[in-house]
């Protein structure tokens, strides 16, 4: 009798999925809120995306061929992925050649000095998206364009001093000012929604996310003496503004800057969603997205360290 039984050490092919095939997968999730941004804003989401793309795939490309001088993973689409969130998170009046040092930053610095695709602890496309949003300013929050003028749903709340309600059907489809990307709810949710059935993404990191926000602007309303229907449309609100659906859906879930574990996610998740508040509230930026998920990818490696599953075998020991 054969022995099939084969012991081989890590890593282990589960499934027929690929780098590529997940990529991919990505790219067509991604797809609805590129319609909804050009719907939006015109022609010119075309432009900035493909420009976007181009300039994360050229530098991967000749940093691999003439410095690391290793396997060329392009062809992986990662470097694309990298590419259209990055323009998710750019607004549509964007210069051309800040788009291109965005993708300097986000590939260059953030993902192939740490090693490449895996090995980057921070999520490439945020990277480059915060350095744009320090480095300059004003062409990061300039959203004037000939279908919106003014500015976004959060900036308008964080100058205000009470909150007047929320435009919830607007924010939903898309009827606001805002980057390429945070003008898509249902659109990124349908996206996601794919994901999820493809097997390629998890529901636990988005919904917790998702429930700390709620949970926190909730309290926050509470706190304040609200009443009515700003009770209710104050979580709702921070849920469908700014970059809390493409941050939640597309980069709190990345592979390589995300907890191993599912009980690691959700603190991973919960303290997404916190901090996030924190800014939102009491910072000195509207949105909170972005820096709160770079802050929780610095922490992950803590959280696997002490979040781990039991070993195959091993009797959980008895407390003395």
């Amino acid at each position: 009798m054969t022995n099939n039984l084969i012991v081989a050490p890590a890593p282990h092919v589960q499934a027929r999925q690929s780098t590529r095939s997940i990529m991919r997968d990505v790219l067509l999730a991604l797809l609805p809120a590129l319609a909804v941004s050009v719907w939006v804003f015109g022609a010119k989401v075309l432009c900035v995306t493909v420009l976007a793309v181009t300039s994360c795939v050229a530098f991967e490309y000749l940093i691999q061929r003439f410095l690391v001088r290793g396997p060329l993973t392009v062809n992986n689409l990662s470097a694309a992925v990298t590419g259209v969130l990055l323009a998710f998170n750019l607004p549509v009046t964007i210069p051309w050649w800040i788009v291109v040092i965005g993708a300097l930053v986000a590939i260059g610095v953030a993902k192939m000095s740490f090693g490449g695709l895996g090995k980057n602890p921070f999520n490439p496309a945020l990277v480059g998206r915060v350095f744009l949003l320090i480095a300059y300013p004003v062409q990061m929050t300039s959203f004037g364009t000939d279908a919106f003028t003014g500015a976004t749903p959060l900036a308008a709340f964080k100058y205000a001093p009470v909150f007047a309600g929320a435009p919830l059907a607007d924010l939903a489809v898309g009827r606001v000012a805002g980057s390429l990307g945070e003008v898509a709810a249902l659109a990124l949710l349908a996206g996601f929604a794919y994901l999820v059935v493809r097997r390629v993404a998890s529901w636990h990191v988005p919904a917790v996310i998702f429930a700390t926000m709620a949970l926190f602007a909730l309290c926050t309303a509470l706190l304040r003496g609200w009443s009515g229907a700003a009770l209710w449309q104050f979580p709702l609100f921070h849920l469908l503004a700014g970059g809390a659906m493409l941050g939640a859906l597309f980069m709190a879930t990345d592979y390589a800057t995300s907890p191993m574990t599912v009980a690691g996610g959700v603190i991973y998740a919960a303290g997404i969603g916190v901090l996030t508040m924190c800014i939102r509230l009491w910072g000195a930026y509207p949105e909170g997205m972005s820096f709160a998920i770079l802050i929780m990818n610095a922490v992950v490696p803590l959280i696997d360290k002490y979040v781990k599953p039991r070993r195959f075998g091993v009797k959980k020991q008895a407390r003395r």
